[in-house]
């Protein structure tokens, strides 16, 4: 063969072309892929409850607690009126806004189409509305340099001015949204910035002297400048040290001790800080485990609707536990950072009947007792069900 002469192409047999022709691709339905997928242990259902349409679902991990979260449409700050990103810390990310209903954990081309709903009977099920506090003096230092958070001057941080305007703006949207009336209980960190946003968003009017009634806080608490508030027409504020940022190292957030509270918050009852240690820091992994253990122990609770105030690192490392089975946009907007009063109401739901509550609506039928054989039974279920009773 000359330089100018091409190499003739191979050509494929033509028997092998005749046999590849006769055969289809093998074709597997959506169920059939399912049923693969869940006998390898590859997927896990998850079933929202009866809740706004396009809201994401979010699972507790099963070795902890059969659980279900579900992230409603309700967040605050609105995405709209959200700060440029430009203005954030890099840690941070602004509210997306939900609109994507979370599934299943399964390939890119299962998540472009839309999961199916799912109930939960009601009273499985408690709706949280967490919340990081307003904005604190250890924020605006930290923001310039990280060492700050090791400066003992910003012990127990409590809320800038600009905090305060923050926890006011969240008291409007939640009373304009009516979230103010449902609230059955407030459950806040026992620190100082906490309680200050606690009861600044969920708390009652301004306090007038009552000897019957102590104030959920006395006025200038904590060098706020803030007049006092009252407990009357607020619901119950209890501090928890399970939703406490996390542990050990940094003076802001280390609290005080029992008779400061005491004073400063009269209203609200907590206990001495055993847990905060000056030279252990508390590990990532420490703190998700004691948010999950958080979340189980509201089901000790009989409150069905309760207002979280809480951190951004107990929540971040809380919530990065979930969305594993969401589409990458909804695992972001459920494990992203919050904003300082940003406000999120999620449903968390008892999948293992370990504090779930009779239902209080639900009713047996039947009342008077009769016949109420159903319309859409079969003729053979009808002779199924009589030879049944004939038997001996």
């Amino acid at each position: 063969m000359t330089r100018t002469q091409k190499r003739p192409r191979p050509q494929p047999d033509p028997k092998f072309l005749h046999e590849a022709s006769r055969q289809k691709p093998q074709q597997i339905t959506s169920n059939e892929r399912r049923e693969q997928e869940d006998s390898l242990g590859l997927g896990r259902w998850m079933s929202p409850l009866a809740a706004p349409p396009h809201s994401p679902i979010i699972s507790l991990p099963a070795p902890t607690h059969h659980c279900a979260i579900t992230l409603f449409t309700s967040v605050y700050p609105p995405f709209s009126a959200a700060a440029s990103p430009a203005t954030w810390t890099a840690h941070r990310s602004l509210p997306l806004p939900l609109s994507v209903r979370c599934c299943r954990r399964s390939s890119p081309s299962d998540m472009e189409g839309a999961s199916g709903p799912s109930l939960f009977p009601l009273h499985r099920c408690k709706t949280l509305h967490l919340v990081r506090h307003g904005q604190g003096i250890h924020n605006v230092e930290g923001d310039k340099n990280y060492k700050a958070y090791m400066n003992p001057d910003y012990f127990d941080a409590q809320l800038t001015p600009l905090g305060w305007q923050q926890v006011d703006n969240l008291r409007k949207h939640v009373q304009a949204c009516g979230l103010s009336k449902k609230i059955d209980l407030v459950i806040t960190s026992p620190l100082l910035r906490t309680l200050q946003t606690a009861v600044g968003v969920f708390g009652g009017d301004a306090y007038t002297d009552r000897l019957d009634v102590p104030p959920l806080m006395v006025a200038n608490a904590g060098n706020s400048a803030h007049a006092a508030i009252s407990s009357v027409d607020s619901p119950p504020v209890v501090a928890v040290e399970l939703c406490r940022e996390h542990l050990g190292v940094h003076p802001c957030d280390k609290r005080r001790c029992i008779t400061d509270y005491q004073f400063l918050f009269p209203g609200i009852e907590s206990d001495e800080d055993v847990l905060w240690k000056a030279d252990v820091r508390e590990t990532k992994q420490e703190l998700a485990a004691r948010g999950l253990k958080f979340l189980n122990w509201l089901w000790t609770r009989k409150e069905k609707e309760i207002a979280v105030v809480t951190h951004s690192g107990f929540l971040f490392h809380t919530l990065a536990s979930f969305g594993g089975d969401c589409q990458p946009i909804v695992k972001t907007e459920i494990c992203g950072h919050f904003a300082n009063c940003e406000l999120r109401s999620m449903v968390i739901v008892d999948k293992s009947n370990l504090g779930s509550d009779p239902s209080a609506t639900n009713f047996p039928g039947k009342i008077p007792h009769g016949p109420d054989r159903p319309s859409d039974i079969t003729e053979n279920d009808v002779e199924g069900k009589s030879s049944k009773n004939e038997q001996p």
